[in-house]
């Protein structure tokens, strides 16, 4: 077994590079042992307020969810085997922890939470994050796990005080790869790629750069994204911060879940308008065709991984505060044991972000777009030592520069026969105003 190499960052955590894990078993107790403990806590308030600096971590959704900080272990992983690599080294990280779990819920004892790149070619890979401090909450019940590495046991089992976080400052906006013009041109190339029957649908991104006179601390960004998007997963995982409504994998007990997002259309800000819109979208046909292609490639790459599924006949409607999609819930019972790491990997990239056929969008993707999607548009979630967890994809979100002043949103909007440039660009404008909004107040 080869051995990797102990790289410990300035937390006092520990880095498992991507190049130790190279078609390779990963030798964990070479590594670190991993001490962990949960105890149940009194409710500590808004879990978004406790985190004590910047680098923290987030899975919050209706206020429950989970924040961390600290690093007690990285795995990295990089190119087409990133998720079999992340997801080998975690069974191995689990095999040999210690772990003292005085509460037995999702989300307590070992978790670690992770982002992975769109493309296997992207240099931002991927990584899983085993947090030093992570206070969750639930269903009522809160709890604190604290993890440390080697031999000594976690410390005082007390939360931190809310720490206050500084608003963004003088943020300004600039293109990204593309100007809005440019895009169009591109969003043209693909409709005629379309009708000449090379693709059936590809989903195509745009990116935008925020700039800032001082430091962003994501903190504030995302007490801004929870507060007017309350029914998204607002997430902050190694760098990669967002609000999105799309989960591409939820498990518990021998479950599956994955909520499809496809067929967008911005909301008035009148009630009887919006309705009449809400309305529109789902005789669409363009954005039923586009919906349609979305649903059949996540039930396609489920059905393998259950002995049962139930995929509903049409979509609903969700509503958010800035738009509104078509939407369907696909939900399964697992037929193995199968971790919700493997099963988002199995997911990904889904029709809702891709295209149809699968690889041949992304050759059109990768020949066309312009840009490095970086982890826009990848798995983005948690998982516990069961295995089980939650993985969205990450949408309505932005990337934070090591110097965090810089941030760079990204938007994608699916490509089908009969698009329109100009409305595409429309929509991507639509799906940057969360963030955008989070960072200019």
């Amino acid at each position: 077994m080869l051995m990797s190499t102990r790289t410990d960052d300035d937390r006092g955590g520990v880095r498992i590079p991507p190049a130790a894990l190279r078609g390779v078993p990963v030798d964990i107790p070479a590594l670190a042992q991993l001490v962990v403990r949960t105890v149940e806590i009194d409710d500590p308030g808004p879990l978004l307020d406790l985190a004590p600096d910047p680098s923290a971590h987030a899975w919050v959704r209706n206020g429950e969810g989970l924040v961390a900080w600290g690093e007690a272990l990285r795995i990295g992983t990089a190119g087409a085997g990133r998720f079999i690599e992340a997801e080998h080294a975690w069974r191995d990280v689990v095999r040999h922890a210690v772990v003292r779990d005085e509460v037995r819920r999702r989300g307590t004892g070992l978790v670690a939470l992770g982002s992975f790149a769109f493309s296997d070619d992207s240099p931002a890979g991927g990584a899983l994050v085993v947090p030093s401090v992570l206070v969750g909450q639930r269903d009522g019940r809160c709890w604190l796990t604290r993890v440390t590495t080697g031999r000594e046991l976690p410390g005082s089992m007390e939360p931190l005080r809310p720490r206050p976080a500084p608003d963004p400052v003088d943020v300004v906006f600039v293109d990204g790869a593309l100007p809005g013009p440019a895009w169009e041109s591109v969003i043209a190339t693909a409709v005629s790629r379309i009708e000449t029957g090379e693709v059936d649908k590809v989903v195509l991104a745009r990116d935008l750069i925020a700039r800032a006179a001082e430091p962003v601390d994501p903190r504030a960004v995302l007490r801004r994204l929870a507060e007017r998007y309350p029914t998204t997963w607002t997430f902050a995982v190694d760098g990669l911060l967002g609000a999105t409504p799309e989960m591409l994998a939820r498990t518990e007990g021998g479950l599956v879940a994955s909520r499809v997002l496809a067929g967008t259309i911005r909301r008035s800000g009148n009630d009887e308008r919006d309705l009449a819109l809400a309305a529109s979208l789902t005789r669409s046909g363009k954005d039923l065709v586009e919906h349609q292609f979305a649903v059949r490639s996540v039930a396609d790459s489920l059905r393998p991984l259950c002995s049962g599924m139930n995929v509903p006949e049409g979509p609903y409607v969700l509503h958010l505060a800035n738009v509104m999609h078509l939407a369907t819930d696909v939900t399964g019972v697992l037929a193995d044991s199968v971790s919700s790491l493997a099963i988002a990997a199995a997911l990904h990239p889904s029709a809702a972000v891709g295209g149809t056929p699968t690889k041949v969008a992304q050759a059109v993707i990768t020949e066309i777009e312009g840009m490095d999607r970086d982890r826009y548009a990848g798995p983005v979630g948690w998982l516990d030592a069961s295995g089980d967890g939650e993985w969205a994809i990450a949408l309505r979100c932005g990337r934070v520069s090591e110097d965090r002043r810089e941030v760079r949103l990204f938007a994608g909007c699916g490509i089908v026969a009969g698009s329109d440039p100009e409305a595409e660009l429309a929509e991507s404008a639509a799906k940057f105003v969360p963030m955008r909004d989070a960072l200019t107040g």
